[in-house]
């Protein structure tokens, strides 16, 4: 029997079949077989990739620094052993933690000239990093509300903010943190990849692995987005509300001599907390149509890079007990 031209079988036609009906197992078995992802090089000529590389070393070398001095001026001098001081400690080890996450295998690849990531790192980089940011923002929350019960409520400090109370408060920070991290890791991880392995990020970020889904991972991801946004914007809230009251406990004060030392306590917890937000808002909030692996590679290293570096260095030029309790330590 002939077939006509319109029903002829053509080799399209059967490749399209065979592939519906072997689609789930073949996605699977790709899963299975990606072992290791690429990732997204500073630059494509040697000399520019060991000039990032010592770039990055002068960096991390820098936050290794600055954050280290802090952990141990608090944990070495029992003046410093206060509620505020706490805080700082544990945002001084979340920022070792979350740049210790990405920078150093970027500095690794750049000077061994590889791109390769293994499946098990690129899931670890994954966990910890979404743990120690998502930490960070409950953290410099929390020091918001220190400050606040600090200059409006005094009196009641000592019953309010007391050394179990802290470590409650610590505790919900680093477990929100974890939570987060083992949603958003567990479901990125489970879908299926079958869009090649090639990460456009010079480290293991969730929206780029999406990307490489066979599946509308975006609503695979809604529980866990709902989670980590509503963790976000009920921390946002408790931060402008914070701050609204402690500007308006400030201007009551007949002083401007009061409202300078207020104020300076207030600085740089309030510079450091704009630092974090809006590199990350920039990150996940820029208009698609401006989106380019440049522009991402570079507001990434913004937002995982640059409130690691900043942040000892805002508040140790600030703050008088904490630049004692340094000099204390050099001398």
């Amino acid at each position: 029997m002939a077939w006509k031209d319109d029903e002829e079988p053509t080799v399209d036609k059967v490749a399209k079949q065979l592939w519906q009906i072997i689609s789930p197992e073949r996605q699977m078995s790709n899963r299975s077989s990606i072992t290791e992802f690429l990732l997204l090089p500073f630059a494509d000529t040697r000399k520019l990739q060991l000039l990032y590389f010592g770039l990055f070393l002068v960096i991390y070398l820098a936050v290794l620094l600055g954050n280290g001095l802090i952990l141990t001026a608090v944990a070495c001098d029992h003046h410093l052993h206060t509620p505020m001081y706490f805080f700082l400690f544990n945002l001084a080890l979340l920022d070792l933690g979350s740049i210790s996450t990405t920078v150093p295998k970027a500095m690794a690849n750049s000077l061994w000239d590889t791109r390769a990531i293994s499946y098990q790192a690129c899931a670890a980089q994954v966990f910890f990093f979404v743990f120690l940011v998502g930490a960070e923002y409950c953290f410099l929350t929390i020091m918001a509300y220190d400050r606040y019960i600090a200059i409006c409520k005094p009196l009641h400090y000592g019953s309010l903010l007391g050394s179990r109370v802290c470590v409650q408060i610590a505790a919900a920070a680093w477990g929100s943190g974890c939570l987060n991290a083992v949603l958003h890791t567990a479901i990125t991880f489970l879908l299926p990849l079958c869009q090649g392995n090639v990460v456009d990020q010079f480290f293991c970020e969730i929206s780029q692995i999406l990307k490489l889904s066979c599946s509308n991972a975006y609503l695979t991801e809604v529980g866990a987005l709902v989670f980590s946004f509503s963790l976000a914007f009920g921390c946002f809230v408790f931060l402008v509300l914070s701050y609204v009251q402690i500007f308006k406990a400030v201007l009551r004060i007949p002083s401007e001599q009061g409202q300078h030392k207020v104020f300076s306590t207030c600085i740089p917890h309030l510079a450091v907390v704009s630092l974090f937000v809006s590199t990350i808002m920039f990150a996940y909030l820029k208009p698609l149509s401006i989106s380019s692996p440049s522009l991402d590679l570079m507001v990434a290293v913004l937002y995982s890079v640059l409130p690691p570096v900043g942040n000892p260095f805002i508040y140790s030029m600030r703050n008088k007990e904490l630049k004692q309790a340094l000099w204390k330590l050099m001398t």
